[in-house]
């Protein structure tokens, strides 16, 4: 299968220069309360992360931990609804130009309908989406035209049980990176459980000489998981550990600053 790059976005320009120790963090929209998910997003950028991924809340998100499953919650409890997040972000990209990434579950996007969806977000200016239950034949065979035609860059995962043979397929239809997902456990939990793992996975996916991008995600939570995920991959994905920051900051603006700070120093 011959790689197609049709889609040039932030995403893209990105992993073109700059190559290394890229800081991705995950919020849930609409948490801690309604109205911040501009706010988040505003110091993110402050802080100098890379990029972020913003949750679609859902209430079944599999792939999550009791952290972000919590946020998720209180976030449909706000009032957060697909609408409302592409409401909140129409004039995004007067303020923010950092690349952007929403993440959720296939059923709420099929829900409000996929074409619409996909052009929505591009006249927004959104980079690209994460649909962790978007089975790989259907996301080939019905969705990624209507992506690559939206310029939206799909981020595909992989976990410790990927076969090398749907690496390969997954490596060359990517137009972003590579989410390498670190356990076959959900976000959040403890990674001391499975590091013996780590690194067989981590040197075995490192050295297949993938020409994508890769980010790491799942529990990556400090400083220490965060250059040690970068020594095996372009970058790291932090979720559970920042969403626990919101729902324990008084001040949001000054404790993004410094929890971004400590994974940086």
């Amino acid at each position: 299968m011959e790689t197609t790059t049709k889609v040039s976005n932030r995403l893209t320009a990105l992993f073109q220069n700059k190559s290394n120790n890229l800081l991705n963090i995950y919020f849930t929209a609409g948490y801690p309360t309604l109205h911040d998910t501009v706010t988040v997003l505003k110091a993110l950028e402050k802080a100098g992360v890379d990029m972020v991924e913003i949750g679609m809340p859902y209430s079944d998100p599999v792939a999550d931990g009791p952290v972000i499953q919590q946020s998720s919650l209180d976030a449909i409890n706000n009032g957060m609804t697909i609408k409302t997040l592409l409401q909140q972000l129409k004039d995004i990209r007067k303020e923010v130009t950092i690349p952007i990434l929403l993440m959720g579950y296939f059923n709420t996007v099929m829900q409000y309908g996929v074409e619409k969806f996909m052009k929505e977000i591009s006249e927004i200016g959104i980079d690209g989406v994460i649909l962790p239950d978007l089975p790989l034949d259907e996301y080939i065979e019905h969705y990624q035209s209507i992506c690559e035609s939206n310029n939206i860059s799909n981020v595909s995962l992989i976990t410790p049980n990927t076969s090398d043979e749907r690496l390969l397929v997954i490596d060359n239809i990517t137009q972003g990176f590579i989410y390498m997902v670190s356990t076959n456990s959900t976000t959040g939990n403890d990674a001391k459980k499975t590091e013996d793992n780590h690194d067989a996975y981590f040197s075995r996916i490192k050295n297949m000489g993938l020409k994508s991008p890769r980010m790491i995600g799942f529990n990556i939570k400090d400083h220490k998981t965060f250059t040690d995920a970068c020594t095996y991959a372009n970058g790291a994905i932090i979720g559970s550990a920042f969403v626990r920051l919101l729902a324990q900051s008084k001040h949001l603006e000054r404790d993004i600053l410094t929890f971004v700070s400590e994974i940086r120093k």
